[in-house]
């Protein structure tokens, strides 16, 4: 079984600048792409980042500048490095990966519990 842990949520100032981090644990063979979506309320979950393997990135227009998606394939670990926050970036935010448990698996596609990130004065 496959879990993607997040953390780094929490409460910032317009401006301000948050980290999260996505950790895949469990039985896993390989990863393909990584990423990070939100979804506020009363609005749809939307990408705001992805990230391949290889370590092509793919920003949401509204995030180019100021977000970066990482990832350290070692670790099995995806971040999302968020800087001059808005009050619009408020959401809940969820990782996302497509994993393979053994070479002769197919790809399934995991979510995290979500993560809330709340940007207010």
């Amino acid at each position: 079984q496959v879990q993607l842990v997040e953390s780094g949520g929490g409460l910032v100032q317009p401006g301000g600048s948050l980290t999260l981090s996505c950790a895949a644990t469990g039985s896993i063979f390989s990863i393909n792409t990584m990423g990070w979506y939100r979804q506020a309320p009363g609005k749809q979950r939307e990408l705001v980042a992805s990230i391949t393997s290889g370590g092509s990135a793919n920003y949401a227009d509204s995030v180019k500048g100021r977000f970066t998606i990482s990832r350290d394939n070692a670790k099995n670990t995806v971040y999302l490095q968020m800087n001059s926050l808005k009050p619009e970036d408020t959401a809940v935010y969820y990782c996302n990966a497509g994993v393979r448990a053994g070479i002769t698996w197919g790809w399934q596609n995991y979510w995290g519990q979500g993560t809330q990130v709340t940007v207010s004065s």
